[in-house]
């Protein structure tokens, strides 16, 4: 009896995981794609910024408008949104799945599909035709594989690729550009009927908690900067790069805290805001919300107050602000638009703020008499959300040092799940490992490379890498839990440590100690 109890409640809960799994390896893969090439989407936002008809400093020649020698000016704003970007993001998508052969051939089909659509954003063909076209070819090479004559190598499989790319990029432009077109357009048209009826905002009911459940790449790379750049094209900014980015309802969570907080979450929580407002790095407030559910509702409001803010004043990003930084944001704010993002930005902190702070409030005694809150909860949960080790992340976020997680840190670097293999080998390459190479693994590195130098420890680098581009070499890898497999398939030779929090993690204090004693 008590068997089938417990049992029965679990079925659902694996299958509601494994979905959200799902969604969050595709949201995954889209990020892969996308987050390399930010850099462009950012020169083409100044460019779009600076040299556009309506821009700080118009040029036709640059811009696209007008004409030189009464030839009609094409401009860089056009060639670069509708072909450098998507074939940036196909060439890219290919190389996850095939390496650079697999990149080229999912460019050739990606250029069938943007030419084919005849002026349409392709960004979204791209991301599905760049890794299709190298997964095709990389199916093909496995059928002769070992079985070609010594010295036709390179003649079969030049023309395998070739001959492939030639029937792709026919596919691509006669059957699949008008079904991406056709998705693109009823994509923008349920977009314009949402502003059009000021229901925009209610998109902060679906985004809000799918940035705490690490739900929001799927949506945010997968559709919004693709009718973001299409809005761009045609009205010099968009409001949906604002969406997702805007750090207003998790500045709003954090001061709550800040100010009306108990415990370690209340003396975390200005130090987690520079991280999130200035750095970006959102991630951080999501432990503060999960600790209290209810501050769901203060994140919802506050995201719908910025939407509907920019709805009203009209205003827009020229490029992504990746990552959500206040200074991404602004430096991406449209001519005409700083005066609504900005309100936008502040409004949405302020309604977080006050919806925060009256939940805050009105548990604060029953909070105190628990003992300031319930902040490893929040971590247990946000485990289940995104696999993390939860010692891990309670350490580095809240700064708890006490001798039990100093075990179990211990444990995890030679534990198994966490960390395993070659121990005995000597360490002289250190990577830091995350999907996009950027990011939290960025700040991961350059805390372990200061504790390195702080230790003294010469002959050892400490870098950051995407996965997709650990090749083998590197010694010691460290990622995410949820990475840590798919870093040990690409490198199984390596030692392997599992973090929660890249900022502090106690096993950092462990690889300098085996740094130290090697």
């Amino acid at each position: 009896m008590t068997t089938s109890s417990v049992a029965a409640p679990d079925a659902p809960a694996k299958s509601r995981g494994g979905a959200r799994v799902a969604v969050q390896k595709f949201g995954t893969f889209l990020s892969g794609m996308v987050m390399p090439n930010i850099a462009i989407f950012i020169a083409w936002g100044l460019i779009t910024a600076f040299f556009i008809e309506t821009g700080w400093t118009p040029v036709g020649v640059l811009g696209g408008f007008g004409e030189t020698d009464g030839v009609a000016n094409i401009g860089l704003v056009g060639p670069i949104l509708t072909y450098l970007i998507p074939l940036a993001i196909a060439f890219q998508g290919g190389r996850m799945i095939y390496e650079t052969r697999g990149a080229v051939v999912g460019s050739i089909m990606a250029m069938g599909v943007i030419i084919g659509a005849n002026g349409t954003i392709m960004i979204l063909g791209a991301m599905i035709c760049g890794p299709l076209g190298a997964w095709l070819i990389k199916q093909i090479d496995k059928i002769w594989d070992g079985k070609i004559k010594p010295g036709f190598e390179m003649l079969v499989n030049n023309y395998a690729a070739g001959i492939l790319g030639f029937v792709l990029a026919l596919v691509g432009f006669f059957w699949l550009a008008p079904l991406f077109k056709l998705i693109a357009e009823g994509l923008g048209a349920a977009v314009k009927f949402l502003v059009d009826s000021s229901l925009l905002p209610l998109a902060s009911v679906i985004i809000e908690p799918a940035k705490v459940f690490f739900l929001n790449n799927a949506i945010n790379h997968g559709v919004l900067d693709q009718l973001g750049a299409q809005q761009v094209q045609e009205s010099g900014k968009s409001i949906l790069f604002l969406l997702e980015a805007n750090p207003g309802p998790g500045l709003g969570i954090l001061l709550a805290f800040t100010f009306f907080g108990v415990g370690i979450a209340r003396s975390t929580a200005p130090g987690a805001i520079l991280i999130q407002f200035f750095g970006g790095i959102h991630e951080i407030y999501f432990p503060y919300v999960l600790q209290k559910p209810v501050l769901f509702l203060a994140v919802i409001l506050g995201g719908a107050t910025g939407v509907a803010t920019n709805v009203a004043f009209q205003s827009g990003l020229v490029a992504p602000a990746s990552p959500g930084s206040i200074i991404a944001v602004l430096t991406a704010t449209a001519k005409d638009s700083y005066v609504g993002v900005i309100l936008s930005v502040v409004l949405s902190a302020a309604v977080s703020f006050a919806v925060a702070s009256f939940f805050l409030l009105a548990s604060r005694k029953r909070d105190l008499a628990n003992g300031g809150g319930d902040m490893s909860a929040a971590m247990a949960k946000l485990q289940a959300n995104k696999g993390r080790d939860v010692n891990a992340a309670t350490s580095g976020l809240l700064g708890n040092n006490s001798p039990a997680n100093e075990e179990e840190a211990e444990a995890s670097l030679g534990g198994v799940g966490s960390a395993s293999t070659a121990t005995a080998t000597r360490v002289e390459s250190v990577v830091f490992a995350c999907d996009a190479g950027m990011g939290s693994s960025a700040m991961g590195a350059s805390v372990l490379r200061n504790k390195v130098k702080k230790a003294g420890i010469e002959g050892v680098t400490v870098v950051n890498k995407a996965i997709a581009n650990l090749d083998g070499t590197e010694d010691l890898i460290i990622t995410q839990e949820e990475l840590t497999d798919r870093a040990k398939q690409k490198n199984p030779n390596a030692q392997h440590v599992s973090v929660g929090n890249f900022m502090n993690a106690p096993q950092y204090d462990q690889v300098v100690d085996q740094l130290k004693n090697q």
